[in-house]
């Protein structure tokens, strides 16, 4: 099978830990249809309208079939989210 665009919204919000300090957390990430569709989430975010606290828009090749997945490419940041790094 060949390789094909996977397009993924990854939302962050925040949470606490068992101590009480607040640290961000992935929530589920969503398969989007399109760039533009990951996009509008993303702004959704951005201007508030969502009870997510920031998000990632990243984009890759993969070929379920065969296990294969290129590198992520982040698209679109908005918001809080965790540190790339690490």
């Amino acid at each position: 099978m060949p390789m094909t665009e996977r397009i993924v919204f990854q939302p962050y919000a925040w949470g606490k830990t068992k101590r009480g300090i607040a640290q961000l957390e992935p929530r589920t990430p969503i398969v989007c249809r399109s760039l533009d569709e990951a996009r509008r989430r993303a702004d959704k975010v951005a201007r508030g309208e969502t009870s997510m606290t920031g998000a990632h828009v990243v984009r890759m090749e993969v070929d379920e079939e065969a296990g294969d997945y290129g590198d992520a490419e982040i698209v679109q940041i908005v918001g809080d989210v965790p540190p790339l790094d690490g």
